[in-house]
């Protein structure tokens, strides 16, 4: 068997300015979601853990220490690289969903993670090792608001997203509270990015129909469903759109 990757690249190139992603059915049938980096390909499976194993007999880590309850035991530095290799997994799809414009995988991967950074910020040995986990909260909760106002905006509650998009705000300015600083740091990228979708939501106001029927038509598309593509072309052309 040829093990060379090159066929699947071929026709994919990396590009360090966006996210590369996108569906597709593997050899099993299923869906898959892949994400192109600059080295090659991940490959993910769009449910339960990204690497579609089980550990311990449970659908991830977090879940299996969940399920310990008052047989908790602290998270040594073993424990926690496996946690940190979980998390890295569900931190490359959400980044892929986010790119395909997934948002309910988006949604569902950052409250993952964010549930695990709470389980280590409880148990772990010592403070280092969990802040080797926390230091990357403002990250997941601006992810995780980011997905849910666009998601809000796709169904046109502009009112919604502006709540969900000021909270996130308001979290993470307390998480640097916590942490002994008077608010987040001068420049934070993450306040940056949440002030500045607050700011093109309020500018937009309501999307128009067209608009909503070209978001859905551009992941139709993506997703191959084609069946799904050819109706919402038909839909645009019966209001008169391009």
């Amino acid at each position: 068997m040829n093990s060379d990757l090159s066929p699947i690249l071929r026709g994919w190139d990396y590009d360090p300015g966006r996210v590369n992603a996108r569906w597709i059915i593997g050899r099993d049938g299923r869906l898959k979601v892949q994400l192109r980096l600059d080295l090659g390909v991940l490959q993910m499976e769009p449910e339960g853990r990204p690497d579609g194993r089980r550990p311990r007999g449970h659908d991830s880590l977090l879940d299996y220490y969940r399920s310990l309850q008052a047989d908790m035991p602290a998270l040594d530095p073993a424990a926690c690289a496996e946690l940190q290799q979980e998390a890295m997994q569900y931190y490359y799809r959400y980044l892929a969903f986010h790119a395909l414009r997934h948002f309910d995988g988006v949604i569902r991967d950052t409250e993952h993670n964010l549930e695990l950074l709470n389980l280590v910020e409880h148990h772990a040995a010592d403070d280092d090792m969990a802040w080797a986990f926390l230091q990357f909260y403002p990250y997941i909760r601006m992810m995780n608001a980011r997905a849910r106002a666009e998601k809000n905006m796709r169904e046109q509650r502009e009112t919604d997203a502006v709540s969900i998009l000021q909270e996130a705000v308001s979290d993470i300015r307390s998480f640097w509270r916590r942490q002994g600083e008077e608010g987040a740091p001068p420049g934070s990228p993450e306040i940056e990015a949440l002030t500045d979708l607050l700011g093109r939501i309020r500018r937009q106001g309501p999307r128009s129909r067209g608009e909503e029927l070209r978001e859905d038509l551009a992941r139709a598309i993506a997703e191959e469903k084609y069946e799904d593509a050819a109706r919402l072309r038909d839909q645009l052309r019966d209001i008169g759109e391009p």
